[in-house]
């Protein structure tokens, strides 16, 4: 877990060290013409899709293990 947050750090750190300041960005267009709360609500609800399906699988998981003859 550790090895996993300290490379998304790592990522996320060189992604800012080459982001680019542009004059108009696609997200200034976007909420300028109010399609953002589209993009923002795809967003929400695709990561709200993963966590229902990940909920899912860790609730049948926990049904198999405990139907499971084999205790450790």
């Amino acid at each position: 877990m550790k090895k996993i947050l300290v490379t998304f750090l790592m990522l996320m750190i060189a992604v800012q060290l080459f982001a680019q300041d542009q004059g108009s960005t696609i997200s200034d267009s976007l909420y300028a013409s109010g399609k953002i709360y589209v993009v923002v609500a795809c967003i929400v609800l695709i990561l709200l899709g993963l966590l229902f399906f990940l909920f899912s699988i860790e609730k049948r998981l926990k049904k198999l293990e405990k139907n499971s003859p084999d205790k450790n």
